[in-house]
């Protein structure tokens, strides 16, 4: 997971150079609906999939075990729809929204913060399923210096994009939530699971390509 950062670099590195391309052909709102269905195609859509479950966990459960097997179910039920509908509106605007000139340190710097908070969200947690799953090795080898890394890449990454200062203040409010997230989920789900990383990955980027455009580039 110390790679994570450096995984959503060179994610972002495809996004920043279809962008680049897509922009002298089509109008803003065609190039950042093929941006999303991009982004989602290469990753198979697994983070879009966490957020949904866990929208579905949340509506329909009214325990830790209930909610996990409602999560587990493969079938989307309305609230999760809807949820993931949200989640892509959200993301279809910011990127609709980001300032002239400013596109290359928004697409890259989105899927770094996204998998940069999905190693911070990890990093000593318990996994939420009794039987294991496919995240829990993950969770469990992950240790102090990987987090290091991947703090350390997302930092150098976002300080060459949007400077120190802006920088800092990424990682400091993007620890704080994900950790009360993390807290969150031990409450309602008895720990953490991939879905839940995933939907991390997913709110993180959401809230990255909002809010940035409005604190850092007017």
């Amino acid at each position: 997971m110390s790679w994570y950062p450096f995984v959503g670099l060179l994610l972002g590195t495809i996004l920043a150079t279809a962008d680049l391309f897509l922009t002298q052909i089509f109008s803003a709102q065609i190039t950042s609906l093929v941006l999303m269905l991009l982004l989602i195609g290469i990753t198979r859509g697994l983070h879009q999939d966490g957020l949904a479950d866990m929208v579905d966990g949340l509506a329909g459960g009214r325990t830790a075990q209930a909610r996990l097997a409602i999560m587990r179910d493969g079938r989307v039920g309305a609230i999760g729809a809807t949820g993931l509908f949200l989640a892509l509106g959200l993301r279809f605007a910011g990127l609709n929204a980001m300032p002239a000139g400013e596109h290359l340190a928004l697409l890259l710097g989105m899927p770094v913060v996204g998998r940069w908070a999905m190693v911070m969200g990890a990093f000593h947690v318990t996994y939420a399923r009794s039987e294991g799953g496919l995240a829990q090795p993950f969770l469990t080898y992950l240790s102090w210096g990987h987090l290091c890394l991947a703090t350390a890449t997302a930092g150098v990454v976002l300080t060459l994009l949007l400077g120190p200062w802006a920088a800092l203040g990424c990682l400091l409010i993007g620890t704080a939530l994900v950790r009360l997230s993390t807290a969150w989920f031990h409450r309602m789900f008895g720990g953490v699971t991939g879905d839940l990383l995933g939907a991390t990955n997913e709110v993180a980027e959401i809230l990255f390509i909002v809010i940035i455009p409005v604190v850092c580039f007017r």
